[in-house]
């Protein structure tokens, strides 16, 4: 037993978020840009959850309410300080002082720009505080260590982290670079970071200085491993596609190992929040926006796409479906190619093989639905619904103008256009009357070849 599990410690997570991204070219902030349907600053504060942060306190840049709301979202009862001057990374970590004077037993510290990091890392970084040390430094190991600040190690402890431009030729061969994640203990924090000084070209307060604060003061430092990718920061776009291309490797591996099998897992995309059961099969280039589930034994065909749906055990969508908010696929129904489904629960059995639209609707167990079916649910202000019974079978071509219901056991004749509520077990048809004209067809063609040609 850890003694984390001993004696459970409380932790305050100090999350700074005032950077402004400007390599990113957007009139969005840099934090929230998204990674697998989530900011960036929303998996940080994930992350913390996971990993029992009991407080949080975001850092944000002046006017940027924008961001402290998404922090509120993503993390209610989060604390919102500003810094109002941008002078340095530890002066950041000031703004929250208030916080910090709490007395927490551990303080963690991240960039809202580092979105892959793991709750399984952070509880690495407070175990360490745990067994002793004052300061723990994120370190990791890049291919390339050009940049970056270096992780200075003599006889087992952390002594210095020196910046790139600022190291020696010796220190520069050192492979061991800081990743800028750090933990301090909750009884000497304020003090390291009071210590930190400016002396510096851009007379700015650095957090990576509080190592040199710790050994002055004659307290533990250590350092933590953790892998390239996960500590990785997004500062443009490039950045943030490839931030993007790890999470999915990441989900793809978890979704497989838990059970599912996709067919070629490079051409699938997840959220965040995607839950897949076992025995799903997804077949390529399919699409998962946030808020879906899919139950055991479903199956995804190829070129689906899906936001804040759920499909249940057994059921089929695709190819070329597109399950939008609110759709609810029940058990072993199916849900054909280029269809699309709105706000509407389809019962268990019930099959809408192709062509159709069905939005704000219900659909029984077991009805059919013919191709080319749509629900007119929209007049141009507001919704209405359709509802169709269990085992009706609605012909192909056909218009349903909501509010309209359809009776369980009834049939609606292809072609049909529905305004008004039809029985249960009843024939429905709205059809205008056919007309033949015999000969007329040869008329016309006769009449036709004697026109001159007009080409």
């Amino acid at each position: 037993m850890s003694s984390t599990e001993r004696n459970p410690r409380t932790c305050l997570a100090i999350v700074l978020a005032a950077g402004e991204g400007t390599r990113m070219k957007s009139a969005r902030p840099k934090v929230l840009h998204e990674v697998g349907g989530r900011s960036m600053l929303a998996h940080v504060l994930a992350s913390l959850g996971a990993a029992g942060a009991d407080a949080v306190a975001v850092v944000v840049g002046p006017g940027r309410e924008d961001v402290a709301e998404a922090a509120r979202a993503a993390s209610p009862g989060a604390e919102i300080y500003v810094q109002t001057e941008r002078l340095g990374t530890a002066h950041a970590v000031l703004a929250a002082r208030s916080a910090l004077a709490r007395g927490y037993d551990d303080v963690l510290v991240l960039f809202a720009d580092t979105p892959l990091v793991t709750p399984e890392t952070l509880r690495r970084l407070r175990a360490a505080l745990a067994d002793g040390a004052a300061l723990a430094a994120l370190g990791f190991e890049p291919a390339d260590p050009t940049g970056y600040g270096r992780l200075l190690i003599a006889d087992g402890r952390l002594v210095a982290i020196r910046e790139h431009k600022d190291a020696s030729e010796a220190e520069r061969r050192v492979g061991l670079c800081n990743a800028g994640l750090m933990a301090l203990s909750g009884r000497d924090a304020l003090s390291l970071l009071d210590a930190i000084g400016n002396a510096n070209v851009q007379k700015e307060f650095y957090l990576t200085d509080a190592v040199e604060a710790a050994r002055a003061a004659s307290l533990a430092a250590v350092h933590v491993l953790a892998g390239k990718h996960e500590v990785m920061g997004v500062n443009d776009r490039v950045q943030l596609a490839a931030a993007e291309a790890i999470f999915q490797a990441r989900m793809r591996e978890a979704a497989m190992r838990d059970g599912a099998t996709l067919i070629a897992p490079e051409t699938v995309f997840f959220s965040h929040d995607t839950k897949l059961g076992r025995d799903v099969l997804v077949e390529p280039n399919v699409v998962f926006l946030p808020g879906c589930v899919v139950e055991d034994g479903a199956v995804i065909h190829a070129f689906t796409h899906l936001e804040g749906a759920t499909v249940r055990a057994g059921a089929t969508a695709g190819p070329y479906a597109r399950l939008r908010p609110r759709a609810d696929l029940g058990p072993k129904s199916k849900v054909g190619n280029f269809v699309e489904i709105k706000a509407a629960k389809i019962g268990a059995g019930a099959k809408i093989s192709h062509l159709s639209y069905i939005g704000d609707a219900s659909v029984g167990a077991n009805a059919n639905i013919g191709a080319g079916t749509i629900t007119c649910n929209y007049d141009g202000f507001n919704k209405a619904r359709t509802d169709i019974g269990e085992g009706a079978f609605v012909g192909s071509n056909s218009s349903l103008v909501a509010p309209v219901r359809i009776g369980a056991g009834a049939y609606v004749g292809s072609g049909s256009v529905i305004t008004k509520d039809v029985a249960p077990d009843s024939l429905a048809l709205e059809r205008g009357t056919q007309a033949e004209k015999p000969g007329w067809a040869t008329r016309f063609r006769a009449a036709q070849a004697r026109r001159p040609k007009n080409r």
